[in-house]
């Protein structure tokens, strides 16, 4: 590994970049050295090689640049979804919709959900939310110390999604929250197994909610959608389902696992934050640009196409990197730090274009209520002593696990709270 120094505002375990030829011929998205290198390792790529071509996984081109990756993601004409996701692929059961479609398919999926996922609608979510994360938090804060992401990082999404959004029995929880996660890991040994399972949960759950009464809720509307005047088939209720289960849990969790390990490392922002509680809404967007938890995602290449001067050709597959155009400093001014009043924050950290991330608001709506209550109630936060930060590798990114200590407080009941 390069002796690089990391950019400024490293978080704990995050070292300097890969070498020049491993970025030029040999990048793989799939590395553990690249999930630990990961905001150097990609400011190497973009000054290197802003649209490189790797040879791992039978070979597929990488585009780090900001300007670049938002002109892959809005031509879906040229750069589809529907023919693959790109590289090293788990072998789905069924497609992940709308995800892999391209428009106008997409956009129908697309309609069915996301009238249930705007401002409007998520907001009569937030008092469940914070008396979850009130729950969530009583659970530790005596204790002074936890592992973040056990005792509240992959929770609170969890269960805010099963509970308030798909109503779905909350003893299944944390078997379907183990197969998405590993069926979201492309190398992973069981990722094939996990896709099978995660496929015949959805599968059983449809069709026990199908038997009961209606919900009003956006599995009813699934299951009950005409898709351009014919009813919709139960394989693409299950892959409308299916991909609603992967975006919300998974992806929130990591988000606030790297939130806070940068409060461990950056203790100034959450004591500003404590100190200024309106200031949080804007910190949670640059919190989710400098360290998004969906780091990538890939495309087909539909025809030859001519991309940062380099000729791509039909049939390539191309993988868009997210969170190295989220530091892009062509895009973002001082991009590798904390800017608590960004002016300008276009971060893609929930995509562009037709397949932008439908779970935003929900997503959003989770990080303000949990940062609000964090910053509230936990003084103090830094890692435990000895404690190495692992991450995880692949199109997504969180600790594998955070022990942080905090000074003790009350629970929300106690006569001290």
């Amino acid at each position: 590994m390069d002796e690089t120094t990391p950019p400024s505002g490293a978080l704990p375990g995050e070292g300097g970049a890969l070498p020049a030829d491993w970025c030029l011929r040999h990048f793989d998205h799939l590395s553990a050295d690249l999930a630990a290198t990961l905001p150097a390792t990609m400011a190497r790529m973009r000054e290197l090689c802003p649209v490189a071509h790797s040879e791992e996984h039978k070979g597929f081109w990488v585009v780090s640049k900001y300007e670049d990756v938002v002109e892959v993601a809005q031509n879906w004409e040229v750069f589809s979804s529907a023919h693959g996701l790109g590289v090293a692929d788990a072998p789905t059961v069924i497609r992940n919709l709308p995800v892999q479609a391209d428009p106008p398919e997409a956009r129908i999926f697309k309609r069915l959900i996301n009238p249930y996922f705007t401002p409007t609608a998520v907001a009569a979510y937030e008092d469940r939310t914070r008396a979850l994360v009130t729950r969530l938090i009583d659970g530790f804060i005596e204790d002074g110390a936890c592992d973040f992401m056990e005792a509240f990082a992959r929770p609170l999404p969890s269960l805010a999604f099963f509970d308030f959004v798909l109503h779905a029995p909350a003893e299944d929880l944390e078997e379907v929250a183990r197969l998405a996660s590993t069926s979201s890991t492309p190398d992973a040994p069981d990722a094939g197994e996990s896709w099978r399972g995660l496929h015949q949960w959805v599968k059983d759950f449809i069709r026990d909610r199908a038997r009961g009464p209606a919900r009003g809720d956006v599995v009813d509307a699934v299951i009950n959608a005409d898709i351009d005047g014919r009813p919709i088939t139960e394989d693409e209720i299950i892959g409308t389902v299916q991909l609603l289960i992967l975006g919300g849990l998974d992806t929130t969790a990591g988000a606030l696992g790297l939130m806070l390990a940068r409060f461990c490392n950056e203790p100034d922002i959450p004591a500003t934050l404590r100190a200024r509680p309106e200031l949080i809404p804007g910190a949670v967007q640059e919190l989710l640009r400098l360290g998004p938890s969906f780091v990538s995602v890939g495309r087909t290449v539909m025809r030859d196409y001519e991309l940062g001067g380099r000729e791509l050709k039909k049939g390539d597959k191309i993988l868009l990197h997210w969170a190295s155009a989220n530091r892009d400093g062509d895009e973002f001014d001082d991009p590798d730090s904390f800017v608590i009043d960004r002016e300008r924050n276009r971060h893609l950290s929930f995509g562009v274009g037709p397949h932008r991330c439908a779970g935003s608001n929900l997503a959003r709506l989770n990080l303000r209520v949990a940062l609000e209550e964090l910053v509230r109630r936990l003084d103090d936060i830094r890692l435990q002593e000895g404690a190495e930060v692992r991450y995880h590798r692949g199109m997504t990114r969180s600790p594998a696990d955070l022990p942080i200590r905090f000074a003790p407080g009350p629970r929300s009941g106690s006569a001290l709270a």
